[in-house]
């Protein structure tokens, strides 16, 4: 999850402010060296974190370039996480069938909620400067790092190639929230969140879990939009997925069991395109005058965030 909004910045990491001088910096690095040190029964993971955290921030040209949302070397692009178009390009071939705006419902509850955060009326040069996002509030940052999650997703769904229809930020019926992709195919028809938590998850009880979701239950929110969909379009959803970080998940992909008939997923983004070309295992085939009769009625149904 490097170079996310919701990844844990190296200040957070050190337990120190980003104002904090450079004498605070280094006590705070020493302190942590040796309490997470694995020979003195600290934490391997913490230890190696403390000390991918003081290369990015432990002298002053690597702190400004941070600071200036360079990510790591010097001649790396600085991060940016202003809109850009989906990558459409697919060496000629034809793409995806592909309706509404990726991303766009989040990004603008993101510059809403950041006007709000800042104060009313100050002004904000440039809403993505990461300066800037990495002091707002957990629930900003996530409305962001969500938008850049479902652009991701976006790029690789229009590689699918003609034979797939899909909608982004579906408005789900009876709800204010949204679908991120509804996708139809030849291996059937599935509801995709993209979400992106800034920490690792783990599946207990048919949800995810984990300190990063902070209370969320994102397969319940994303079985509840999708059953609605279903009612008002009198379609069945063949699979139910949640597209995470690659390094959210110890494994490619892991089932949550099923409701209603369609299959609970969460799996790494990825692993999304192999899991929609090759199906879910045990799941039927759609044929062609079948594809056609549920696209007309999701077109008839659909409406947008």
């Amino acid at each position: 999850m490097a170079d996310s909004p919701m990844s844990t910045s190296p200040y957070e990491v050190l337990g120190v402010p980003a104002s904090a001088s450079e004498d605070d910096l280094r006590r705070a690095y020493r302190r942590l060296l040796r309490e997470t040190h694995p020979d003195v029964g600290g934490d391997a993971q913490r230890f190696i974190a403390v000390q991918v955290a003081w290369e990015r921030i432990g002298t002053a040209e690597a702190r400004a370039r941070y600071d200036r949302g360079h990510p790591g070397q010097a001649d790396e692009e600085p991060t940016s996480w202003a809109p850009r178009h989906p990558d459409r390009t697919t060496a000629g071939r034809p793409t995806a069938r592909t309706h509404g705006h990726p991303g766009g419902w989040r990004r603008e509850r993101y510059l809403s909620l950041l006007a709000e955060w800042v104060g009313r009326g100050a002004a904000i040069p440039d809403p993505y400067d990461p300066a800037l996002v990495r002091r707002a509030p957990r629930e900003i940052r996530h409305l962001l790092a969500d938008a850049l999650a479902e652009e991701e997703t976006a790029r690789r769904l229009a590689s699918l190639g003609m034979g797939y229809t899909v909608w982004h930020d579906v408005a789900a019926p009876t709800s204010e929230e949204k679908i991120d992709h509804v996708v139809l195919g030849p291996t059937g028809l599935f509801a995709i969140l993209s979400e992106d938590y800034g920490g690792p998850v783990h599946v207990r009880r048919r949800e995810l879990v984990g300190e990063a979701l902070a209370g969320e239950r994102p397969m319940k929110a994303l079985a509840d939009r999708a059953k609605a969909l279903s009612r008002a379009a009198r379609v069945r959803f063949t699979g139910l997925l949640l597209a995470l970080p690659d390094d959210a998940l110890a494994e490619p992909a892991v089932s949550l069991g099923t409701s209603k008939g369609a299959e609970l997923v969460a799996l790494r983004g990825s692993m999304l395109l192999t899991a929609l070309r090759d199906g879910l295992p045990g799941s039927r085939a759609v044929g062609g005058s079948e594809i056609f009769d549920v696209r007309t009625r999701l077109q008839s149904t659909v409406r947008f965030a």
